[in-house]
């Protein structure tokens, strides 16, 4: 499975699930709906094409941000890697889009979004 850098935009479509790994890695998830959203002459009106659904994932310091600034129904831009992944589980099977984020932003063209930066306290280097 070979993952490729992408960038997509869309809704944060579930709630952010926060939690660490096991060794202590922050971990924070959502599903992010995206859909092509365009304009009908004939009937004059905005309409809305299928939808794609994604799981995301971020790691560490992303994990963190993600978890206290997003919530359901933000639009977001995410850059990452994507990748296809096969599943299969009670007798059904399908295939899931994995989007691991490295870059995460509030989508401006929907609307507004103070920045605060985060101040991280840096380990002193082992001697």
């Amino acid at each position: 499975m070979y993952a490729s850098t992408s960038i997509v935009t869309g809704n944060v479509a579930t709630d952010v699930k926060f939690t660490n790994t096991t060794e202590g890695v922050p971990v924070a998830s959502f599903r992010l709906a995206a859909s092509e959203r365009k304009f009908d002459r004939e009937t004059n009106r905005w309409t809305d094409g299928d939808v794609t659904w994604y799981s995301v994932v971020c790691w560490r310091h992303v994990a963190e941000n993600c978890a206290v600034s997003l919530h359901k129904g933000d639009p977001v831009v995410i850059v990452g890697r994507l990748a296809l992944r096969e599943w299969e589980q009670d007798g059904r099977a399908g295939s899931t889009l994995d989007l691991t984020a490295d870059v995460i932003g509030h989508d401006l063209t929907r609307g507004t979004a103070t920045f605060e930066r985060t101040r991280r306290v840096e380990m002193p280097d082992a001697a």
